[in-house]
C-alpha cells in the first residue's frame, strides 16, 4: 500500500519541545529533551537489583527495594556513560598497587636474597590475585558497592567496622611514607644529601620539617580538598608514566653496569649469621605483602567496568598482577644490584651520588625528582579513599560527602594535619611498612577476604575444593606472617632502644 510516510533511522534522535497552550500558559523556560538513539539497548535495570538481571531477589527490607516507575525517567537529557574497558580498569587497579611499597623493595632482596626475593614477590603477586578474584565473586554475590559492603554481608556489622579501620590505619599509613620519602628526597638525611641541598646549600629551605610543610600546603591540600576522585584522572595517569620512568632508568643503569663489570657479586640466600639479620627476617615478608594491597579499590573499579561479569574483572585482576608483578621485579633486583649491602630502606636516597656512568648527575635527579612528582600526583587518590572511609564510619547515616563542602573540607584539613604529625615522627619508610605490612595489609589483603570466602561457603554458596584449600592456606599464612611481624617489630624496636 502506498504511503506518505518513511521509516525512521535507527540512528536517529526525536527532539521533543514543549510549547505553550493558549488556556493554560506555561512559565517561559528553556526545555530540550533529548531521547536516546533507537538502537541504544541500555539495560533498564534498578540499582538495588544488581544489573538487571532479576526482579525478584530476597532481601530483608521489602520497602526499599520496591520498584517505582516514577523513579526512572523515559527521556534523559544526556547519553549515559557505558562505564570503563579493560584497559582502563588495569590502569586503575594498578595505580591503586604501585605507590611508596616500590621504593622498599630493594632492600627487602637485600634481605632475602636474589632467589628467595623474586620467588616471593611471584608468590605474593599470585596470592593477592586469588584474594582479588574471591572478593569480586562474593562482592557480586551480595551487590556489595564497598570493601565494608561484602565485609558486612558475610561476617557482620562488627567485622565491617573493623575492616574500614584498617583501611583507614593502612591509606594513612602509606600516606606518611609518602611524606617521608619526599622528605628525605628533598632535604636529605643523615647519611645522605637531598636534592635541596646539592642545588642551593644548606639553609632554612632544606629543614626537613620545612619542606614537608610546604609540600602539604601548596600541592598536596589543592589536589585534596577536590570532591570527585574523576577530577584526579590525569593526575594518575601523569604518575604511572613517572613511575615507569623510575623503573626504566633503574633497570638500564643496572644493565649497564652488569655489562661493564662494575657490580658486585650479589647475594643469593638469606643471611642467617646475625641477630640483626635474623630479625629483619621476620618482618620483610609483611613488607611486601604491602606492596599488592588494592582491595579496597576493587569494588568501586567493578561498579564502573563497562559490561561488568566476574569473569571480565579476574581477566583486570591477572593483566594487572603480570604488570605489577613485573615492576616490582625489575625494580627490586635492578635497585639491590646497584647499591648492594649499601641499599637504604628508601632506595631513593641511595641515588644522590655517581652511579658509575655517563651522565650519572642527571639520571639521579630524573629518578628522584620524578618519583617525588608521582607521590606528589598519586597522594590525593589515596588520601580520596581514606577520606570517604572516616567519613563513613564516623558520620554514619549523615548525607553524602559530596553534598557537604564543609565537612569535606574539614576532615580534609584534620586528615592532612595528622598525616604531616606522623611523617615528622616515623623514622623511616622501613618503620611504618614493618607494622602496617603485618597488620592492615596482612588483613585487607588476606584474612579477610579468606574468611569472607570461607563463611559464604558455609551458607551454601559453591566454592571447589581448590579455592577452599587456597582460602584456609592464605588464611593460616596471613595469620601467621601478622603474628611473627609484630612479634619482630617488637622485638626490633626493643633492641634498638637498647
Amino acid at each position: 500500500m502506498d504511503s506518505n510516510y518513511t521509516a525512521i533511522s535507527k540512528s536517529s534522535f526525536v527532539d521533543l519541545q514543549i510549547h505553550d497552550d493558549i488556556q493554560n500558559p506555561l512559565p517561559q523556560r528553556k526545555t530540550h529533551i533529548k531521547l536516546l538513539p533507537l538502537d541504544d539497548v541500555e539495560r533498564f535495570a534498578d540499582p538495588k537489583i544488581g544489573n538487571g538481571q532479576s526482579f525478584e531477589e530476597d532481601d530483608d527490607d521489602d520497602d526499599d527495594d520496591d520498584f517505582d516507575i516514577d523513579d526512572y525517567p523515559l527521556v534523559s537529557k544526556t547519553k549515559t556513560s557505558k562505564g570503563s574497558g579493560v584497559h582502563g580498569a588495569v590502569f586503575n587497579l594498578t595505580t591503586s598497587i604501585i605507590g611508596a611499597g616500590i621504593m622498599a623493595l630493594p632492600a627487602t632482596m637485600k634481605v632475602l636474597g636474589l632467589v628467595l626475593g623474586f620467588v616471593l614477590i611471584i608468590l605474593m603477586g599470585i596470592l593477592s590475585e586469588i584474594s582479588v578474584e574471591l572478593l569480586v565473586r562474593f562482592s557480586v554475590l551480595c551487590k556489595a558497592s564497598s570493601y565494608g559492603d561484602v565485609v558486612r554481608y558475610a561476617l557482620g556489622k562488627p567485622s565491617k567496622v573493623l575492616s574500614e579501620i584498617c583501611i583507614i590505619v593502612n591509606n594513612a599509613g602509606v600516606l606518611v611514607v609518602y611524606l617521608i620519602i619526599i622528605g628525605d628526597v628533598m632535604s636529605g638525611s643523615l647519611h645522605h644529601v637531598g636534592v635541596l641541598d646539592q642545588w642551593l646549600g644548606n639553609g632554612f629551605w632544606d629543614h626537613r620539617k620545612v619542606v614537608i610543610l610546604v609540600v602539604v600546603v601548596v600541592f598536596l591540600a589543592p589536589l585534596c580538598a577536590l570532591d570527585k576522585i574523576d577530577s584526579l584522572s590525569l593526575t594518575s595517569a601523569a604518575s604511572v608514566a613517572l613511575a615507569v620512568v623510575f623503573v626504566v632508568v633503574c633497570f638500564v643503569v643496572a644493565l649497564v653496569k652488569l655489562i661493564e663489570g662494575k657490580i658486585e657479586a650479589p647475594r643469593m640466600t638469606p643471611d642467617f649469621g646475625s641477630k640483626r639479620a635474623i630479625l629483619d627476617l621476620l618482618v620483610v615478608i609483611p613488607i611486601m605483602t604491602n606492596a599488592y594491597v588494592c582491595h579496597f579499590n576493587v569494588q568501586p573499579i567493578y561498579n564502573e567496568l563497562e559490561g561488568r561479569t566476574p569473569q571480565k574483572m579476574n581477566r583486570v585482576g591477572r593483566i594487572t598482577t603480570v604488570l605489577c608483578v613485573v615492576v616490582y621485579a625489575s625494580t627490586a633486583v635492578s635497585g639491590y644490584l646497584l647499591f648492594g649491602k649499601d641499599t637504604e630502606s628508601d632506595v631513593l636516597t641511595n641515588f644522590d651520588k655517581d652511579l658509575g656512568i655517563r651522565f650519572s648527575s642527571a639520571l639521579n635527579y630524573i629518578v628522584r625528582i620524578g618519583y617525588v612528582l608521582h607521590l606528589v600526583l598519586v597522594f590525593p587518590v589515596v588520601h580520596f579513599s581514606l577520606r570517604q572511609t572516616v567519613d563513613v564510619l564516623v558520620f554514619e547515616g549523615s548525607a553524602p560527602l559530596s553534598e557537604s563542602r564543609k565537612r569535606s573540607l574539614a576532615l580534609t584539613a584534620v586528615l592532612l594535619a595528622l598525616i604531616f604529625f606522623g611523617s615528622t615522627m616515623i623514622p623511616n619508610i622501613w618503620t611504618a611498612f614493618k607494622f602496617t605490612g603485618a597488620t592492615t595489609a596482612v588483613s585487607l589483603g588476606f584474612i579477610f577476604p579468606s574468611l569472607i570466602a570461607l563463611r559464604l561457603s558455609q551458607r551454601g554458596e559453591r566454592l571447589s575444593i581448590g579455592k577452599k584449600f587456597l582460602s584456609w592456606l592464605m588464611l593460616i599464612l596471613a595469620v601467621i606472617v601478622s603474628i611473627v611481624g609484630l612479634i619482630g617489630n617488637i622485638y626490633s624496636l626493643e633492641s634498638s632502644s637498647e
